[in-house]
């Protein structure tokens, strides 16, 4: 039915007879009978120029046989990656003829995405998607053979398990053998990746299907597709050899050119140099502290526990109304206020507040910033992580650049924090789940009264950042019995808890489990970052809508009450708020 490809056809083709099928792009009357039918598939478009075709319509099913020839002088379109030719001598064969799209499919202008989704199947055919979908069967593909050369495994693990507790909300799905009982879809393989490490599989991936029951965003959807690993005998250094192997071989794949080596940075420098844990290195724009300029201040305001500032570059321009908003924006993130100064042309610096400041601090400052005649300075004051957070958002609003500029700036972060704070009873919360490894160095820590000095327990984690994205976390996994009770115990989960929540993980240990780590990232995340895509939805065949709806199918949809009867299952009223 088809000798070649539409887009694959060029000047070295001339005088060959052809046969090509696809879709017609566009029909353009040339004369009383001539036409001109741009034919599309999957690789490009080819002008095919054809006598009597009043009856193509756009998107009509189509089989075109005819001459390649060498457009006429002066009629090459260098727009085109078939400009230079065209087919001539057409004959035409109508495989089936379509309806009017409900929108165009050249991707001339914006199109409503609900539109767009419930017609996924038209908007699959556009460039822009067939090029997305392309990207992402290439980074499988170079993740799969890393991997593989590495000497993983691929094992595909259950999706219908038992529920845990950890982590988002579970989807369940309701048992008809064992009615009133549920499975759930897996949020991670996590558990299971262990226990092939107790069984000897040594080394394990998968491209796995994960769901979570969380709010949607533009780098989260329900179902996703990650990268998961685990190796026995192996330390951090190691996995982080791993998966930045496979990363910069799917980058290779997509780009042609493989990324330098992944920097790294420590989660408390990160935190204090950028006020967030998945930085965006691409821009500068960085935390300058300021916490000993203020040390003796009298500045009320000034009297904090930490005080930090950020120089935006040519800001000075900013109205007045403008720093306002800017100064609310802070408040609603957390901040206590704002305060804004202004660089003048002799780098004096102005502000509401210089009045309140000594000529030393104000000094001070222009020292600690260095700026420009022209540039604003954004300085807030209260507890250190209040501050962190609050310029980190500051430092995105102002300062990050779109996401397909500045290339592709990967980043280790690690040595998080065991515990991120304390719950209502004055216990340790994870910041991880409760099988990571505590840092070799902080371990005696672990022994101590003091709530202040058990938050300063580094754990053997890690994190991959993309251009201000997490791609993915992993850890080494704690495989001693000692240091799992200990952790346990913090955690206030005694033997019953423990064996109610990960009894048959813990079974398993007791029966010789290896040191592991592993790693898992979003391919998602990824590929969209690689395709230059603000959000996910744009690289997945068939994603939901951020309020988690599927326009295509409708679902979720209801059930038929003769299957909701078989599961043993009744629907409770709408609670009225």
């Amino acid at each position: 039915m088809r000798t070649d490809y539409c887009g694959q056809l060029g000047p070295a083709d001339v005088g060959r007879a052809v046969a090509v099928c696809g879709w017609v792009a566009r029909r353009r009357e040339h004369g009383e009978h001539l036409a001109f039918v741009d034919l599309r598939d999957h690789t490009g478009v080819v002008q095919c120029v054809v006598d009597g075709a009043h009856d193509l319509r756009s998107e009509y099913v189509v089989r075109v046989t005819g001459l390649v020839r060498s457009r006429p002088e002066g009629t090459e379109n260098a727009n085109l990656a078939t400009g230079a030719i065209e087919i001539g001598d057409c004959h035409v064969e109508v495989l089936n003829p379509a309806e009017p799209p409900p929108f165009p499919l050249d991707e001339r202008g914006e199109v409503d995405e609900v539109l767009r989704l419930r017609h996924r199947y038209l908007d699959l055919r556009t460039d822009r998607m067939q090029r997305n979908l392309r990207i992402r069967a290439r980074v499988n593909s170079a993740l799969r053979q890393a991997m593989e050369r590495q000497g993983f495994v691929e094992i595909e693990t259950p999706m219908l398990i038992a529920s845990t507790p950890e982590g988002a909300r579970d989807f369940v799905v309701p048992s008809r053998l064992s009615p009133g009982s549920f499975y759930a879809l897996p949020q991670s393989p996590q558990l299971f990746k262990q226990l092939c490490m107790v069984g000897g599989v040594d080394r394990y991936y998968q491209i796995a299907r994960c769901l979570r029951d969380e709010d949607l965003r533009a780098d989260r959807q329900f179902e996703f597709m990650q990268l998961d690993a685990e190796a026995s005998f192996v330390s951090q250094e190691e996995v982080l050899e791993f998966i930045s192997e496979a990363v910069s071989e799917a980058v290779e794949a997509v780009t042609g050119t493989r990324p330098a080596p992944f920097p790294r940075i420590s989660w408390h420098e990160a935190m204090e140099r950028f006020g967030s844990d998945k930085p965006d290195v691409r821009f500068g724009m960085e935390l300058v502290e300021l916490t000993e300029v203020f040390a003796g201040t009298a500045f009320n305001a000034f009297r904090a526990d930490c005080v930090k500032g950020i120089r935006v570059e040519g800001g000075a321009s900013r109205t007045r109304k403008q720093l306002d908003e800017l100064t609310e924006q802070a408040k609603r993130w957390g901040a206590k206020g704002l305060v804004w100064m202004k660089v003048e042309d002799d780098r004096s610096l102005t502000s509401p507040v210089a009045k309140f400041l000594s000529e030393a601090e104000l000094q001070a400052l222009v020292e600690r910033f260095d700026p420009s005649p022209g540039d604003l300075l954004l300085l807030v004051a209260d507890e250190r992580a209040a501050v962190q957070r609050v310029l980190g958002l500051l430092r995105l609003e102002l300062g990050r650049p779109p996401v397909d500029e500045g290339g592709l700036n990967f980043l280790w972060v690690v040595d998080f924090p065991l515990f991120e704070g304390l719950d209502e009873h004055g216990r340790p919360i994870p910041a991880h789940h409760p099988f990571t490894m505590p840092h070799p160095d902080d371990l005696a820590l672990l022994d101590e009264d003091d709530p202040a000095r058990l938050l300063a327990v580094r754990s053997q984690a890690y994190d991959l950042v993309l251009n201000g994205w997490e791609l993915g976390s992993g850890s080494v996994r704690i495989h001693r019995a000692d240091v799992q009770r200990t952790v346990f115990s913090l955690l206030g989960i005694d033997d019953a808890e423990a064996t109610r929540r990960f009894g048959f993980l813990l079974d398993a240990f007791r029966f010789g489990a290896p040191p592991h780590a592993g790693f898992a990232f979003g391919i998602d995340r990824l590929v969209a970052l690689l395709a230059g895509e603000e959000n996910i939805r744009e690289v997945i065949a068939f994603p939901k809508t951020q309020s988690g709806v599927d326009p295509l199918t409708g679902a979720p949809s209801a059930i038929d009450p003769a299957q909701l009867e078989e599961l043993g299952l009744r629907l409770l009223p709408r609670k009225v708020t």
